[in-house]
């Protein structure tokens, strides 16, 4: 962030909101932690780029190829190639600088399976082909409900190819309560996971079809995901492309994402995340949330996301939190967002309820604060395009909209706040001086039902 903006929008705080102590202590700090997000993007920028991994074909690589084929893999998409897998992932794992070799126009079957480390240093996974899962539920390994491939405690790994991990997924979506009211609601595999992990590379791979989220990373630190594709149906229940947990220190870069939830995101305990050049859509956005479920505690800092693309998504740029949770959001910048026909372009929801049930009202919420909006243009299908809508009793504060334009094809647009407070800087449209106001409903909100804005997510 520039000496000028810092400045300037500095002194927009002074002058809308006064000199007071306590007040312009808050604001400078939070212009310091803005500021320490944009140190974050300059070093990320400024990092050297890492040439292209040696594929195994390099003499001078030295790698130790390790082909499935070689431990028995039909490759014909209707054997059950899981034991060759495993046993190709013992030998690779133990064996410095080697390359699991899913090899480049075969189909490999494969049941849900852990693949645990430590390994071996050096170890690439090189997925050229496809990996399959089965297709049928009722067969799936009772012991493995939420995963299908899980790699745990790994460092330095790379994940790479042109190849394919096919979640099959369209009879668990079939049998989801979002698709049917009258089946149970319950957890399906997650295709791709990576968890408790260090130091990881992804580059290339396309997921696809998942049972549920297509690519979790789980209590991870410093994790780089570069090129991958991500699809699913728009109407595919609950799979979401990259879903991070607990995880610090990840970026995703050069990615497109399209599937039936959130294209990407970011839940409890995760920090120094940064996104960049994303497409996304179909699907519900790119979101920080959700959080503080079952009145749990939900933290979330420090994350950007910078250059994307979201076209005939439910929701642009989101934040979700459930009544009832505690914790904190903070030091969020989204900027140079383009969007095109998307429902809710920005939106900030405390009273998010996925639920086939009435939520409850809860006083406790989690704490959303130090936002900013930067660079955002494009077209709504809402009437409101900017939607504010924070607890009574925990607010939201120093929310920052900076060159922020949208427009609806077909009408007007208008900005909604509710327990919002914050500023405009430069140009906004629609106007958001409702966050200027004191009030915790503002004029606008006060002229439409709190029906109108707050949804429930099936």
């Amino acid at each position: 962030m520039d000496k000028f903006f810092l400045v300037s929008l500095l002194g927009l705080l002074i002058a809308a909101h006064g000199v007071v102590g306590n007040m312009m202590c808050d604001n400078i700090g939070m212009l310091e932690e803005l500021k320490s997000l944009e140190a974050m993007d300059i070093e990320d920028e400024n990092e050297e780029e890492h040439s292209d991994i040696p594929s195994w074909r390099s003499e001078r690589g030295g790698k130790v190829l390790v082909n499935i084929d070689s431990f028995g893999a039909a490759g014909d998409g209707e054997s059950d190639d899981t034991e060759a897998l495993q046993k190709a992932w013992e030998v690779a794992c133990s064996t410095s600088k080697s390359v699991l070799l899913i090899p480049q126009g075969r189909r490999y079957l494969v049941n849900a399976s852990r693949f645990r480390g430590p390994c071996a240093d050096k170890l690439i996974i090189q997925i050229d082909g496809t990996l399959v899962a089965p297709d049928e539920p009722k067969n799936w390994d009772p012991k493995l409900p939420r995963v299908w491939l899980d790699f745990s405690k790994l460092d330095k790994a790379i994940f790479q190819g042109s190849g394919v991990i096919d979640g099959s997924g369209s009879k668990w979506w079939a049998a989801s309560c979002k698709k049917n009211k009258s089946n149970p609601c319950k957890g399906a595999p997650t295709a791709l996971t990576i968890d408790t992990s260090t130091a990881i590379k992804v580059k290339g791979l396309t997921i696809q079809n998942s049972q549920q989220m297509h690519f979790t990373i789980s209590r991870c630190d410093s994790v780089r995901i570069t090129g991958v594709k991500v699809s699913s149906p728009g109407d595919s229940p609950n799979t979401d492309g990259i879903h991070i947990s607990e995880s610090t220190n990840v970026i995703i870069q050069d990615s497109k994402i399209g599937t039936g939830d959130d294209c990407i995101s970011i839940v409890n305990a995760s920090s120094n995340i940064k996104m960049k050049r994303i497409y996304c859509g179909p699907g519900h956005g790119i979101s920080i949330g959700s959080l503080g479920k079952d009145n749990s505690t939900g933290i979330v800092t420090k994350v950007i996301l910078d250059t994307a693309v979201l076209r005939e998504t439910t929701n642009g740029v989101r934040i979700k939190t459930w009544q009832g949770g505690s914790g904190y959001v903070k030091g969020v910048r989204f900027q140079n967002v383009r969007v095109e026909n998307v429902s809710n372009p920005i939106i900030i929801d405390q009273f998010y309820c996925d639920s086939p049930s009435t939520c409850q009202d809860q006083t406790s919420a989690v704490e959303i604060s130090e936002v900013m909006y930067q660079n955002i243009s494009g077209t709504t299908m809402s009437a409101k395009a900017i939607k504010f809508d924070c607890s009574d009793t925990v607010p939201c504060n120093n929310l920052v909209l900076s060159n922020v334009d949208l427009e609806k094809q077909d009408g007007t647009v208008e900005t909604y706040c509710h327990s919002a407070q914050g500023f405009p800087y430069g140009v906004v449209h629609p106007s958001a001086d409702c966050l200027n106001s004191n009030d915790k409903i503002s004029q606008l909100a006060q002229s439409t039902t709190e029906e109108d804005i707050r949804h429930t997510e099936l």
